[in-house]
């Protein structure tokens, strides 16, 4: 089959990986333009983009997808089936009706839960205890196609986005080749998603990781892991500093201190109040400082109980 991949970051860049081993010919890749990155914000080609051009794939950063010029290229690429996997673009009509086969796409949840664009981080902040991979045919709305293949995998108590979202790639790429394999043998039933249980998984936003202590520890020390590595869930210090906490542990004590406040501090963790239970805080990095262990902090940054967090 002739197929056209789109995608951008390093999860859809192990989907083209598994496409190019197989039995079919990714004939075109499509992803977003180079964007600006790093202090100096100098102009970075994605992933994609990337892998594209090492195994000379012919490649196009459209910056509007009903750009003449682009469906015009597209079309003379004339795909039996156009792939997607985090190309974070809507595709319009014109592009979902071009291929005979249509248009399937990588999803890193078990649809129709935490439809969107930050499946993966969302799941860990509400507290999943398993996600996984859909892959299903694209229709206009926002991932409520049909669901070609669906299959779980653990989320473990330690997983972060940063950790679980190799995984998921991984199962992502094994399940898009299997998908394929089985819609040219004819063996899928597509099945539609059951809306009245959908989630939705919006894109994250800087100001998503303020910490709110408030919140139930348990909550938090979720937030926290879904927020790494970004954008990373940071609190003010005392009024002046800032601290992005990259580890934490929830501890069922009960408190008694307004949330946010120091109320403990060991060789290991920094005991903050929450506003259910306390949470640990075993890993964090001051503004314009390195990351590094609540003992390494404390070894050059006293810190006194009482100390107020947060606003």
């Amino acid at each position: 089959m002739r197929l056209v991949f789109m995608g951008t970051p390093d999860f859809a860049a192990t989907s083209l990986e598994a496409l190019l081993k197989s039995d079919d010919s990714v004939v075109g890749v499509v992803t977003q333009p180079d964007r600006p990155k790093g202090r100096g914000q100098t102009l970075t080609p994605s992933p994609v983009k990337l892998l594209a051009q090492r195994e000379q794939i012919p490649l196009l950063q459209p910056l509007k997808m009903k750009d003449p010029e682009f469906l015009q290229a597209l079309t003379g690429w004339q795909p039996n089936l156009i792939v997607v996997a985090a190309f974070g673009r809507i595709l319009p009509p014109v592009i979902l009706s071009l291929p005979p086969l249509g248009c399937i796409n990588v999803h890193g949840s078990l649809l129709p839960k935490y439809r969107g664009a930050g499946p993966i981080q969302w799941a860990i902040i509400n507290g999943e205890t398993e996600t996984g991979i859909t892959t299903m045919l694209m229709d206009e709305g926002m991932d409520t196609g049909a669901i070609l293949l669906q299959e779980t995998i653990p989320i473990t108590p330690h997983d972060t986005a940063g950790t679980l979202s190799p995984r998921l790639a991984e199962l992502g790429g094994k399940l898009l080749v299997e998908t394929i394999a089985q819609l040219k043998a004819g063996t899928l039933v597509p099945r539609q998603q059951d809306s009245s249980r959908a989630t939705m998984a919006p894109l994250l936003k800087k100001e998503d990781g303020v910490i709110d202590w408030a919140l139930p520890a348990t909550a938090l020390a979720n937030r926290i892991r879904g927020l790494a590595p970004w954008p990373g869930a940071y609190t003010t210090v005392g009024g002046s500093d800032r601290w992005t906490i990259w580890r934490a542990l929830a501890l069922s004590e009960p408190v008694t201190k307004p949330p946010g406040m120091v109320v403990a501090i060991t060789t290991e963790a920094i005991h903050v109040a929450t506003g259910e239970g306390v949470l640990a805080v075993m890993e964090l990095q001051p503004a314009n400082s390195r990351r590094m262990t609540v003992s390494q902090y404390l070894a050059g940054h006293p810190v006194a109980i009482g100390l107020q967090l947060g606003g």
